[in-house]
């Protein structure tokens, strides 16, 4: 038994070739013979040895004439065990095929008449020898010169030795792995990877099976091909999360990863999953430009439409806006538009005109365009501008909150305007039929803290103070019940309940 490196006994089969063992991490299997006059506690002492916390043993019972167990050759001091695999590289299958008994002074040719019998071959088929050296962290497996003794190639007790039929000339090779090193190296990277179109995420679309190290443009090639389309370009890939078994938010830039493994590890777990889309344009292109997804409210109509536009990414609000212009259908043909930043229903931003779109971030906050409404374009001076928020009130661990829901709007308020008159205006614009209107309650909301109002109580009144954190800050409530359908994209409400019916323009 070697007792001197670490080892590990496996299966001698092609496709779990991890038996390691001694010099320079070598494949050796550790020789035991039943008259090994030690125990096998004596062998696990040496397994721990190697901080392994399993003992394999690799056990052959050779039967006789009369199929009865026979005992192993008497091995001398110069006689070496060696393990034999057999590749076929049409199969591709690597298959332990025998073990011989060598002198260390032996050289492989004179094994060659013996190794084609065990292998079914004729007896004067040219074969190439290889040692099969190690498995991890890579792969080591050299061609053995057959004219040098065992003993000058450090060949030792427990050596794997693989063979083959000689490998045609190069350019006639119709294999994928013509021979042991490259079949070794595919065992060693191959990786199935399950694809799954990102706008379906649960369910598997196609499997792959690729290498660890495939290039970024091997990947994208492989899948373009397997989806028929003629420009691997136009894929973009999304990596999973091994946690949340979601795509990551990110998708992978174009040729930002060198390999396929870079792609699949997450916090050094190593996924199999990775999500697509085929593109209109090329991801290089792509990733030149900006995309926004915009909510778009029309002045009259009774939806909402969701807008991706697509610039460079040093464009502006204002080109954002003519964008959407020639996209849309307007109450008239000058109408002016303006870009708001929506989040949990309430509007945070208008933004200006000469903004760059390339730090707008679309991901969290809803963006919303609309027409700027003609009253506001020519407000009085003592006229104001304010927030109007649909919310209901909760009881949460005994105390009460406000939670808004529905879309935001601006409403201008004018010096001396009753509630009731202010009421009468915000019925019309949301079309609310009498009976639902009556059961609605409006209140001054400062800070999240609701004062409710009355229909003599001039509104203006209560939006002078100016010492707060924002215009969100203060607000005129609209209090009713929420009955909104739940829908997927904030952005969306109709008349009644303030969910717009969506269209979505790509």
């Amino acid at each position: 038994v070697e007792t001197d490196a670490a080892y590990r006994i496996d299966k001698l089969n092609a496709h779990s070739p991890v038996i390691s063992g001694r010099r320079r991490g070598s494949l050796a299997l550790v020789t035991c013979f039943i008259n090994f006059s030690g125990t096998v506690g004596a062998l696990r002492e040496v397994s721990n040895k190697a901080h392994n916390a399993e003992l394999k043993l690799f056990l052959e019972v050779e039967y006789g004439v009369d199929l009865h167990p026979v005992p192993p050759p008497e091995k001398i001091k110069e006689d070496i065990l060696l393990f034999f695999k057999l590749y076929d590289p049409e199969k591709e299958e690597l298959r332990y095929i025998g073990r011989l008994f060598v002198k260390s002074s032996g050289k492989p040719i004179e094994l060659i008449a013996k190794l084609n019998e065990m292998a079914g071959f004729t007896p004067d088929e040219e074969i190439e020898l290889f040692e099969e050296i190690k498995f991890e962290p890579s792969v080591m497996c050299e061609r053995l010169d057959k004219r040098a003794s065992f003993r000058f190639s450090q060949i030792e007790d427990g050596d794997i030795i693989c063979f083959q039929k000689q490998p045609p000339p190069e350019g006639e090779e119709k294999v994928r792995f013509p021979d042991v090193p490259s079949f070794l190296e595919y065992v060693k990277n191959r990786q199935i990877v399950h694809f799954r179109a990102l706008e379906r995420p649960k369910e598997d679309d196609f499997c792959l099976e690729l290498a660890k190290n495939h290039t970024y443009d091997d990947v994208v090639e492989k899948v373009a091909q397997r989806l028929g389309l003629d420009d691997p370009s136009k894929i973009r890939l999304t990596p999973h999360n091994c946690y949340s078994q979601q795509p990551k938010p990110n998708p992978i830039k174009y040729r930002s990863v060198d390999h396929l493994l870079d792609m699949l590890v997450h916090y050094n777990q190593i996924s199999d999953i990775l999500y697509y889309e085929v593109l209109d344009i090329p991801l290089p292109e792509l990733q030149c430009l900006k995309t926004l997804k915009v909510a778009f409210h029309h002045a009259t109509k009774d939806e909402a439409v969701i807008l991706n536009i697509r610039l460079p990414k040093q464009s502006t609000v204002g080109d954002v806006l003519n964008e959407i212009k020639t996209k849309v259908e307007l109450s008239h043909p000058s109408a002016e538009l303006r870009l708001l930043e929506v989040f949990y229903h309430k509007i945070y931003k208008i933004f200006p005109l000469h903004e760059k779109i390339e730090n707008i971030n679309d991901q969290y906050w809803t963006l919303r365009a609309e027409e700027i409404p003609e009253e506001e374009k020519n407000l009085g001076p003592n006229d104001r501008l304010i927030h109007v928020y649909h919310f209901t009130k909760e009881t949460a661990q005994n105390q009460v909150q406000v939670q808004n829901f529905g879309e935001p709007f601006f409403l201008v308020i004018h010096e001396g305007e009753t509630l009731a008159e202010v009421k009468a205006r915000i019925q019309k614009k949301l079309q609310v039929p009498d009976e639902e209107f009556s059961k609605w309650k409006f209140a001054f909301l400062s800070l999240g803290r609701p004062e409710y109002l009355e229909d003599p109580d001039i509104v203006s009144s209560r939006f002078q103070r100016r010492d707060v954190y924002g215009a969100w800050e203060q607000y005129l409530g609209l209090e009713h019940s929420d009955t909104t359908p739940k829908r997927a994209y904030a952005a969306s409400q109709n008349r009644h309940t303030f969910e717009k019916p969506v269209k979505i323009y790509n």
